[in-house]
């Protein structure tokens, strides 16, 4: 009744299918295209995904029913300004938790899998986190303010599905009245970029003028390089979606101190100590 995602499956495979073809008879020396391992990974992702939200979505809807009770108005589906109100607020609290989930390490780790790819293409949208319990809390205050929780879990299939549609090398630059409103394949690009300019820039759902009022936005310039600024090298499902909080635990494990090991859960991912007196003086 909510999820669009699941109902659009069909679409993403014929998508998929197109696009791969496309890069078989139109290749492009300046597009990476596919591979079919990272592919096959991407998919694993994607169904993992589906299915940890079967019920995963039971408890999102429960807590956000809850806050909805508690919300001193209730908005009426009816009126058109309630939707354009959730389409904003949605937005917005999407890029609330995608900036968050950039700079906050623990967040990362779940977030991180999307990123893993050093491809760029319709099946990299479909890499997604095994761990989705982090979002739920970013979109409480749409509840509280008197959305429906079933226009709120709507809206979340539209943004999920529209961003779909951007993972693309295949699709330019758009018409610049375009480009400024919305997010596009060519700002989600630099978004999936390591190069040093592009890192935590354009986290825009549907929009791009967050980014833009916020200052984190970026235009496509130099040629983007897919993938984590140290990328893991490997196609096994589980391990593309635990590596880093295995990285955080041995990070933990070696910390000397509760300051560090808060750096190492709260802190950006590549976050270090910066090194003591002593620790130099042990070193030499």
């Amino acid at each position: 009744m909510f999820d669009l995602i699941r109902a659009a499956i069909p679409v993403f495979v014929l998508c998929l299918v197109l696009e791969y073809l496309s890069f078989r008879f139109l290749p492009d020396d300046d597009e990476l295209g596919y591979d079919l391992r990272d592919s096959r990974t991407s998919l694993t992702m994607g169904i993992g995904n589906v299915v940890i939200n079967l019920g995963w979505k039971l408890v999102v809807l429960a807590a956000l029913a809850g806050a909805y009770l508690l919300a001193p108005v209730h908005l009426p589906a009816m009126n058109p300004l309630t939707w354009v109100l959730l389409f904003l607020a949605d937005d917005l609290a999407y890029y609330w938790y995608h900036r968050t989930h950039h700079t906050v390490r623990v967040l990362w780790a779940s977030h991180v899998v999307h990123h893993s790819s050093r491809f760029y293409n319709l099946s990299t949208a479909l890499r997604q986190t095994w761990t989705p319990f982090t979002a739920l809390p970013y979109w409480i205050p749409l509840a509280l303010i008197g959305i429906p929780p079933w226009m709120i879990l709507l809206q979340q299939s539209v943004s999920l599905l529209y961003q779909f549609f951007i993972h693309t090398e295949r699709v330019g630059k758009l018409w610049r009245p375009i480009e400024f409103v919305m997010n596009t394949p060519s700002h989600h690009r630099v978004h999936h970029g390591s190069n040093a300019a592009y890192l935590d820039r354009n986290y825009g759902g549907i929009l791009i003028v967050w980014d833009r009022l916020l200052k984190t936005f970026e235009p496509e310039g130099e040629r983007v390089r897919f993938g984590l600024t140290k990328n893991i090298d490997t196609h096994n499902p589980l391990r593309v979606a635990t590596h880093e909080y295995t990285s955080i635990w041995r990070d933990l494990r070696a910390a000397s101190s509760w300051r560090e090991r808060w750096g190492y859960v709260a802190k950006g991912p590549g976050w270090s100590p910066s090194p003591s007196p002593a620790r130099v003086a042990a070193s030499d």
